[in-house]
Formats: structure tokens, sequence, C-alpha cells
């Protein structure tokens, strides 16, 4: 059989979906020189506009259009009429992000074809290198993920299936629907055209929330709307969001609609008048916003894949300006618009009642009811949900202080119930019985998604695949209501762990045992055995039910009987969550000295002993982190959240005060002695006060702010509304005062 032969049925399928301004889907699996030269054909054999073959070596006739999967995202805005994504031969594998994140640039009437091994799945491919965590070999792992796909794609009916030498039988293909054109000339949808109308006409204090899955046209709205307001005056206007490349969109359109204007790297200006539309990634925004860079009063801030960034942060965005957008997918290769709603709307209730949502469901590259949307989404668990709890579910407020029995690594009886007054059952799953449960693996995946606002596809392959992984599920009727996802880690060599510490190795896994060896010089993190905590998730309409305690303390007696010395976890520093581990037992023995830029939080590490020699370590590095902790808010975390850094000075104990130490207090409280001539005594007086019982209120965050941060007076006078410097050394002279009554508590 021809080439030709073999092509003929392809195109006139590609006919019919560009007929109907859909897309497909073309999986090539075979030899991996028979399936090259096929993509070859089809690619050559039509006219594509900007086609793109990922791969780290493309073939030679189209290097000019090859891409290493890692540069994905540098398309993202981009607009292809066909894929070749390449996920066969030698250092060859299937990225997950990358190919969730080009499928939604591929336009109508465009195909992406995949090539793959005819027994995919039966190994690990060459993209498992980044799951391959010391001490194991690529080879070493399993690749239930792989045949997942697979099986995914053999049974779906969207795909046309090519194999060499083999006629292809392309899927037939239903009638498209209809689309309402816009009544804006600027916009290709009513949708669009409506989102466009209420941002320009948005009001103080009244943030729009716009959600949309990919490919509505969400970010070239808000350029529409960019170009309108500053049509309007506006002066300037701010944008954020975790990588620059998602505003690629907004910047396109906003060029477009103001030719006059010019882009410099990520701004935008009209030169005539000093208009300006300014992009700062979220750390860079909440740096300029604290340290008074940015006037936001007035202001108008832009805040894209707004799931992707924590809701803390994005609650005290709406503290700063008074005019807000969140646009944000649903269903996402990156984040949850679904869980978005779910973290942010008690921010938003509480600081902004009047907030407005909407949503944009007419997609703009393609048509409704594009067969490759609901394939992509179906293959990388994009539109993942959890399950709906039970109706009649039991109260669980109590919980957490309940036994919870022990669980094999990977036991072969049914999970024990929890006791009669509960519905709920917890249980160790077996990641290959779960690889083979779709609905099982949807709706826990889905809870993963909805509670943590940076789950990515690559995640699910982490959870059937990465070494060391351990997934317990909280049930009611086998609806999973709760999820934590563990990774063993440490058990180095002592010659290992002293060159790890040294920075002379850095093998691949290990963050929280490598992290505390880097920066708190700990070779004995490395040699314990350690179980980091990587998700922790519930229900969204199961929280503040003792769920999530339930889960931990069943990690923490889990690890017990492990024979495991610390369990711990990394997550950004934010207080509402360093309570939460806090409240379990758990200690902070690290504080990352810089924001994350897409995050805009600083990382946080915590760990709770579970064995005796555990005990002796956790102590050791809690007490090794609050000796430093001072320094650190002096210098490289003076600008650190003060309520933040109160939290973690009230962790550490304090000696009571000596007679010299009460009679500095006393002199700067009740008299007139300059509170900078007796600052050790007056750190030492609040870190005695927080230890036994003194509430952490205005008083003492003040007092972080200008005894251990040495916050200026302009600083604190803004913050806290006063006038000037006399009414800030007042305020903080009664802040020293409400300190006495606690100083002599026992201990």
């Amino acid at each position: 059989m021809s080439m030709t032969e073999e092509l003929a049925p392809l195109l006139a399928w590609h006919d019919a979906l560009a007929e109907r301004q859909w897309r497909g889907l073309v999986w090539l699996a075979g030899d991996a020189e028979a399936c090259r030269a096929r993509a070859l054909a089809l690619w050559n054999a039509a006219a594509w506009g900007r086609p793109l073959w990922v791969a780290d070596h493309p073939p030679a006739g189209v290097a000019e259009h090859g891409l290493p999967p890692g540069k994905a995202r540098t398309r993202l805005g981009g607009e292809h009429d066909l894929i070749v994504f390449a996920a066969q031969g030698a250092g060859e594998g299937f990225d997950p992000e990358a190919f969730g994140a080009l499928a939604g640039t591929l336009r109508a009437g465009g195909l992406l074809v995949l090539l793959t091994p005819a027994d995919w799945g039966a190994a690990p491919d060459a993209d498992y290198r980044r799951l391959a965590e010391h001490p194991y070999r690529v080879e070493q792992l399993s690749a239930r993920y792989l045949a997942r796909l697979a099986r995914l794609l053999a049974d779906a009916p969207e795909v046309l299936s090519w194999r060499p030498g083999i006629l292809p039988q392309p899927p037939r293909l239903g009638e498209a629907v209809p689309v309402a054109p816009s009544p804006d000339g600027d916009c290709l949808t009513r949708d669009q055209a409506e989102a466009v109308a209420r941002l320009v006409k948005l009001r103080r204090r009244r943030p729009l929330v716009l959600t949309a899955d990919r490919g509505r046209g969400k970010s070239a709205a808000l350029g529409i709307a960019c170009a309108r307001w500053l049509a309007a005056g506006e002066p300037r206007i701010f944008l954020t969001a975790p990588r620059p490349a998602a505003l690629e969109a907004l910047f396109e359109r906003l060029a477009a609609l103001c030719p006059e204007g010019r882009r410099q790297g990520n701004d935008f200006r009209l030169a005539a008048s000093g208009q300006a539309v300014t992009f700062l990634a979220p750390d860079a925004l909440m740096a300029a916003l604290e340290a008074g860079e940015i006037d936001a009063k007035g202001g108008l801030l832009l805040v894209d894949e707004a799931a992707a960034i924590p809701a803390p942060l994005l609650g005290r965005w709406l503290g700063h300006f008074p005019r807000l957008v969140f646009a944000t997918t649903v269903h996402g290769y990156e984040g949850s618009g679904r869980g978005f709603a779910l973290r942010f709307r008690e921010h938003l209730e509480r600081q902004a009642p009047q907030w407005q949502g909407l949503r944009l469901l007419t997609p703009v590259r393609w048509a409704p009811g594009d067969p490759l949307e609901a394939l992509t989404d179906r293959l990388l668990l994009l539109d993942a949900e959890p399950a709906d709890p039970p109706a009649a579910l039991s109260p669980v407020s109590t919980l957490s202080r309940r036994r919870l029995p022990l669980l094999d690594a990977e036991p072969a009886d049914p999970p024990a119930a929890l006791p009669p007054a509960s519905t709920l059952s917890r249980r160790r799953l077996r990641r290959a019985e779960l690889a083979a449960d779709e609905p099982r693996l949807r709706a826990l995946f889905g809870l993963l998604v909805q509670a943590h606002y940076r789950t990515q596809p690559s995640d699910l392959r982490q959870l059937l695949d990465g070494p060391g992984v351990h997934i317990t599920s909280l049930e009611a009727n086998g609806a999973p209501l709760g999820v934590t996802l563990c990774v063993e880690e440490g058990g180095f060599s002592a010659e290992l762990a002293e060159r790890v510490a040294r920075g002379e190795r850095r093998p691949r896994g290990h963050l929280l045992a490598q992290s505390l060896a880097a920066h708190a010089g700990s070779r004995a993190a490395l040699r314990a055995r350690l179980r980091r905590v990587m998700r922790i998730a519930v229900h969204g309409d199961c929280r503040r039910q003792g769920l999530g305690e339930a889960l931990l303390a069943g990690e923490l007696a889990q690890a017990r009987h492990d024979g495991i010395d610390l369990l711990g976890a990394s997550f950004g520093a934010e207080p509402g969550l360093l309570a939460f581990w806090r409240a379990a037992g758990f200690r902070t023995v690290r504080l990352g000295l810089t924001r994350e830029a897409a995050s805009g939080e600083h990382a946080l590490m915590v760990v709770c002993p579970t064995s005796p020699a555990g005990e002796a370590l956790a102590a050791a590095l809690a007490e090794a982190f609050q000796a430093l902790l001072p320094s650190l808010l002096a210098f490289e975390l003076e600008a650190l959240d003060p309520e933040l850094a109160l939290a973690l000075l009230a962790e550490g104990a304090a000696a009571p005060l000596t007679p010299g130490q009460r009679r500095d207090l006393e002199d700067v409280a009740f008299a007139k002695r300059a509170p900078a001539l007796a600052r050790p005594a007056l750190q030492a007086a609040l870190r005695r006060a927080l230890a036994c019982g003194a509430p952490r209120d205005d008083h003492a965050w003040l007092l972080v702010a200008a005894l251990f941060q040495g916050r200026d007076t302009a600083w604190l006078a803004r913050t806290l509304g006063l006038s000037g410097r006399r009414e800030v050394e007042a305020r903080l002279r009664r802040a020293l005062a409400a300190l006495v009554p606690f100083l002599d508590a026992p201990d």
C-alpha cells in the first residue's frame, strides 16, 4: 500500500473536521522510523499554518519548526494548524504539561499527531527521568500512566488510529452546532462581547471573577478591555499572572487595537499620553505594594490564571486595589477554576461581598462539540471533579481525635471501618488497581485539583508511577472525601549525606531532606527516614468537619508503625495553613528567604517526629530555626508579612526575663526611653509573652514589625493609619505595656 493511499482517508477526515471548525487527534503507533515517515508525509501533504514538531531532536527537514517539550509554554497564545508530538524513539517521551498546553494552541481544522511505540505503556519512556528519584533508575519504575493513556486512546471513538501499512479508518463525525454572531466587532463570540462589556463597566469594590475553559477568548477579552480603558483615559493598568506567557493573547489584542502604542518586554505604553499597561509577577507585585512603590488607591489590577495563585495572596490584593478582575481557566493544564472558586470565595464574601461572576462558554478557536477538547480533558483529567458526597453523612467533627487503624503499604484486606458513629473508612490504595479504575481515579484526582492551586497533568503521572508514593483516601460509601499523597525521603549513606550537605552532590528528589541539609546543614536529615506529605485534600463540601485532621493523624500513626523518623511537608507560608499544621503537632524547620515568583509566597517546611530518633532530630532542627529567625527577620526577611513572622516567633520557647531585661522593658513601656536602645530586652519580652499565651493581635504584630524587622516609621504609620512618628511611638509603648501581664505566667 502506498503512502498516498494511506493518507487519502486521513486528509478527507481532516477536510470534514475543517468544515465543522473542529480539530482531531491522529494516533500513529508502531516502529519509530515508520511512524516518523508517515508524520513527515502528512506534514508535506498540505500547506499547514505554523506547523510544529514537538521533540528534542526533530527530523532535519522540519528542524526550523521544531520545539523541545520543555519550551511548550513559550507558544501559549499562539496558534497552529498541525502539531506532531513525538513520544517514541531514543530519548523521546510523553510530557503531560507540554501536551496539555500545546493542544490548546491548535485552531479549528487542525490536527494533533501523536507518535508512540506500538506497546506504549509496557515500559517507562525517556520523560520518566523526571520521576526517577534517588536511588531509582528509570527502568525500575512502573508505566501505569502510559498504559492508561494507551487504553483510553484505543477505546476513544474520536481518535483516528493509524498503524503503518494499514489503511486508517476515520471516526464518524456528528453535526456542528451553529454559533450566534457577536454584536461587538472586536469580539468573536457573544460570550466574549459580554465579558468585555462587563469589564469596561467595572466598579469599585465589585471585583469581577471571569472563568472559562481553555480556548474561550478570556485573555483576549482582557486585552480588548485594556484598549478601551486606555481610550477612556485610564492612566495605568496592572497585570499579574503566574507566567508572562499566559498574557500573550492579551498583549496581541491590545497591540492590534492600539497601534499607536508600543510593547517593551511586559509593558505596553502610549508614548503621547504616558498611559501604560504593566505586568508584574505575583512576588514582584506584592513586594512593590508592601514597599509603597505602587499607589493602588483607585488602581486597576487584572489577574490572569488566578487559579494558579494561592487564594490568601489574592485576598491581600483585594485589600490594596479597589478595582480588580480575577480571570482563570476552569479546566486547564495549570490550576483549577472550580477549586479556585471554592478556596477564594470566602475572601470575596468577606472583603467584597458585591463581587460578580461571569463564565465564558462558547469556544473561540474552534466550534462547540470539538472532539479534541473532550479527548484531551479525558486523557489528562483536566476536567476531573470530586464525587458528590453521600447525602446523609454522619457528623465527623471529632474524627481527628479517634484512633485510626494502621494500614499496610499495600493491604490485601478491605479497609477497616471507622467507629459505627461515622460513615467513613480509611484505606491505602493500590496504585495498580487505581490506574484501572477510571471513575475512582477521576474522583480522587478531582479532589487534588480542587484543593491545590498548582495541580498539573504531570501530578497524575507522579501519583500512578512515582517511586515511594503512598495514597490514602478517606471515603464515605465508596466516595473519596479526602486524600493524602506521601513520598519516602532520606535514608542516604553517611558519605552521600556529607557530599550533599557540602553542595557537591544533588540527587534527584528528596525535597525536604535535601533542603534541610542545604539550608540547615543537617546531615542527620538526609540519613534519617523521612516521609513527606506532598498533598492533602478534602472535598469542598466537607471542609471544617475534621477530615483533614483525621487524614493527618492517620499518616502520623502509619509513619510510627512503619519506622519513619519524621513526617514533614512543604507549602506556601500563610498563617492559616501554618496554624493547621501546628495544631497537628508539626514544627517549623525552614522558611525560604525569597518569595516564589509564581505563588508570591515563601516556602515553609514543617516536621513532626514519629520515632525517638526523629524526636531528637526535630527538636534540633526547630531549635536551630528559632535561633536563626531573629537575624533573618532583621535582614533577608525584613519584608515578610509581620503576621506570619509573629506566628513563627510564637513557636519558640522563651526563658523568663532577667531583672535587667524587665527594667529595660518598663523604661520603654512606661517612661521615655527610646525603644531602639533596649531592643534585645524588648525582643525577649515579646517572645516570652507569646510563649506564655499573649494574644497575637495588632499589638504583637506591631512589635514584630518594629523590633524584629526594623520597619521604618513611615511604613508603620501608613500601614496602621497613623499620622506620623509620635503616634507610632505611642502605639508601640502601649503594645509593650500590654505584654507585662503575661511575663510572670508559669512555663
